[in-house]
């Protein structure tokens, strides 16, 4: 039996693979998810997704689950036993970020009713073409509005990466196996 085709960027490593056909561009509307997913692009940034993925379960430990509420109460010692845990990204400026946004993300989630109505507003209607470009319209936008909103460490190609993942575009490759998967199950999401 052959491999199905991938888009390139999964094709390298396993844990690569099995993101890219179980979660990667279907789409998600849990708040929590959506959170996970804007603090761990951000540590991304600078460095190789498949670090990330590989760390992904010692970031979830570390960041109780990425519960907001919880973080956002974390203070200068928390941050200072995340900066000596090995299984994470030692970046001060990243784990600042993380617990700052965290305070972010309750306000804007109690001002728009929740953190996946806002994200969704910015669903391009006319996405690019897949795997084209590393910012968009919709990614500027976004990322424009969280910095207003106070948001740190999340410029516009953190975003469209984030876009791509948490399904807002369908960005796999027109020959990937999962193009039709991902499509279908954003014609059947219901927005936010």
């Amino acid at each position: 039996m052959h491999e199905p085709i991938r888009c390139t960027w999964a094709r390298s490593a396993a844990v690569l693979r099995e993101y890219h056909d179980a979660e990667w561009g279907f789409p998600v509307g849990d708040d929590r998810r959506l959170f996970e997913k804007l603090c761990l692009e951000s540590f991304q940034s600078g460095l190789s997704w498949r670090t990330i993925l590989q760390k992904r379960e010692n970031f979830r430990s570390a960041f109780c689950g990425f519960d907001a509420a919880r973080i956002a109460e974390f203070t200068a010692e928390d941050v200072q036993r995340l900066l000596a845990d090995p299984g994470i990204v030692r970046n001060r400026a990243k784990i600042e970020a993380v617990v700052h946004n965290a305070g972010c993300a309750l306000q804007l989630a109690e001002q728009e009713g929740s953190l996946a109505r806002f994200v969704w507003s910015f669903e391009p209607e006319q996405p690019p073409a897949p795997q084209s470009v590393t910012v968009s319209p919709a990614s500027r936008a976004m990322a424009t509005e969280l910095k207003r909103r106070g948001w740190k460490f999340l410029g516009p190609t953190t975003v469209l990466a984030f876009m791509q993942s948490m399904g807002l575009i369908n960005d796999h490759a027109e020959d990937c196996f999962l193009r039709e998967r991902v499509a279908a199950a954003r014609a059947e999401f219901p927005r936010p």
